[in-house]
């Protein structure tokens, strides 16, 4: 048996025994919304399920340690009935508690809405905001998350884990100057998503953090930790590339400014993304990591790969969002 195979195997048992554990203690499932987004004649809701103490008080995901976060039992294939606007699915989380329900024909318009996750055995239904972009819309933005709108220094083994284990929600720093760039670089209407190799798990905390601190509200598509079929850990390229490339599919009249920074791999993923969809990006804006915030992000003084070849499409850089802001406006956007 493979490692990843073995790895997946001894998850299955402990989140069995833990399924079994938390029920045996009057725990319910209970499901939870994630943000989802769609087009006028189609949606896609995300949402999970896990174990809940039903006579616990909801938790705060500003206040809590991010340990707690990850500390959770999720409901593998259990039914669950998804409602937006005039339709209604029935389907069955995966073998992680995620359900991600495709809706067409709901009749919604434009902006957001709210859809409902029902369980059986849990009487309350969960909300998961869903973006509705209108059709005649040609321009968005889509952003990285760790060390392009919130200081993180990732992936750096112990620093990752101070970041998402103790810190606080309230405690996590943001970018100077991001919020205001992405207000600046969308137009009315216009849709912000955020794209992060961060998990499902941080959900709550990234959303407050978000608010708290004036950037504009969007779709997260963050992904899960746990093995794959081929590999113990997800690879993040791979769902930074596979979330762009559906994006680009799903909205076929829009054009993306892309966001993110130099310490990892943004610039080649974008690179590979204007080399394979011509005319499809608009504006690449990459945010410059100093050479100790790079010794931290990636365990040497520079960037991990050689600078993007955008075919043209124009590039600005800058330390933090006002630099980027002002070349932004010396584009003329």
């Amino acid at each position: 048996m493979a490692m990843a195979d073995a790895a997946r195997w001894v998850e299955a048992r402990v989140r069995r025994a833990g399924v079994r554990r938390k029920a045996s203690a009057s725990w319910l499932p209970a499901p939870t919304g994630f943000t989802g987004y769609g087009s006028t004649s189609r949606a896609r809701v995300v949402g999970r399920v896990l174990m809940a103490d039903p006579d616990a008080p909801a938790p705060s995901s500003r206040l809590q340690r991010g340990y707690r976060q990850f500390l959770t039992t999720p409901v593998p294939d259990i039914p669950v009935t998804v409602s937006l606007g005039a339709r209604t699915v029935h389907t069955r989380t995966d073998d992680q508690g995620y359900v991600v329900a495709l809706i067409a024909d709901h009749g919604c318009q434009p902006g957001w809405h709210d859809a409902l996750l029902r369980v059986p055995l849990c009487a309350r239904p969960a909300r998961a905001p869903v973006c509705v972009i209108a059709d005649d819309v040609t321009h968005g933005v889509i952003s990285d998350i760790d060390d392009t709108i919130m200081v993180t220094q990732l992936p750096r083994a112990l620093l990752a884990a101070w970041n998402s284990w103790v810190l606080r929600a309230t405690n996590r720093r943001p970018v100077d100057g991001m919020a205001e760039f992405l207000r600046a670089a969308r137009g009315p209407g216009e849709p912000v998503f955020y794209v992060s190799t961060g998990a499902w798990n941080t959900y709550g905390m990234l959303h407050d953090f978000m608010l708290r601190h004036g950037f504009p509200t969007g779709p997260m598509l963050l992904t899960d930790w746990g093995p794959t079929p081929t590999a113990l850990f997800r690879s993040g390229p791979e769902h930074k590339r596979v979330q762009l490339r559906n994006l680009l599919i799903d909205f076929p009249r829009i054009t993306w400014t892309l966001v993110g920074d130099d310490g990892q791999h943004d610039p080649m993923i974008y690179s590979n993304l204007v080399a394979e969809h011509p005319g499809r990006v608009k504006l690449v804006a990459l945010r410059e990591l100093t050479a100790p915030q790079h010794l931290l992000a990636h365990g040497t003084a520079s960037t991990m790969e050689q600078p993007g070849d955008y075919r043209g499409v124009p590039a600005i850089h800058g330390a933090d969002g006002h630099e980027l802001l002002a070349r932004l406006r010396g584009l003329g956007c």
